[in-house]
């Protein structure tokens, strides 16, 4: 899995004009990417990675804050740009593979306690976010 964590001080995902998911405040939204060979235990790690960072103000983490996470599935973060100018997406896994995996992230933040909203999986989707500090990681599993 391959993650983007972006700490924002506001962030919502839309679908066809309509908010599907928001930061009710500040707090994290996460791009969420799937390959081939991950697994449940791949997205749990994750999660209790990106509930422990700490790098929300006074260095801490959103777990000890509280803060509301907007998670969004992305396939596109498992881009190949290194041939030609058009990306290959063979390296992200397909629907039946990754969106189960991007659900077991949320379930697992949601175990430990987040207030998790989310994007709508395989939708054109429209993410607005102001980028907090800034601070942008990228995690792989």
């Amino acid at each position: 899995m391959r993650l983007v964590v972006q700490r924002a001080s506001s962030a919502r995902v839309e679908v066809d004009g309509a908010v599907v998911g928001a930061l009710p405040g500040p707090g994290l939204l996460v791009l969420v990417g799937v390959t081939h060979a991950d697994t449940p235990a791949d997205a749990d790690r994750l999660a209790e990675k990106v509930w422990t960072l700490r790098i929300l103000d006074g260095e801490r983490s959103a777990a000890q804050e509280e803060s509301p996470l907007l998670v969004v599935s992305q396939f596109t973060l498992y881009a190949d740009t290194r041939k030609g100018r058009r990306p290959s997406w063979s390296a992200a896994a397909p629907r039946p593979v990754s969106e189960p995996l991007v659900e077991a992230f949320v379930d697992a933040l949601r175990r430990r306690g987040a207030h998790v909203e989310t994007g709508v999986f395989g939708a054109d989707m429209q993410v607005s976010l102001t980028n907090d500090g800034p601070v942008t990681l990228v995690l792989d599993s």
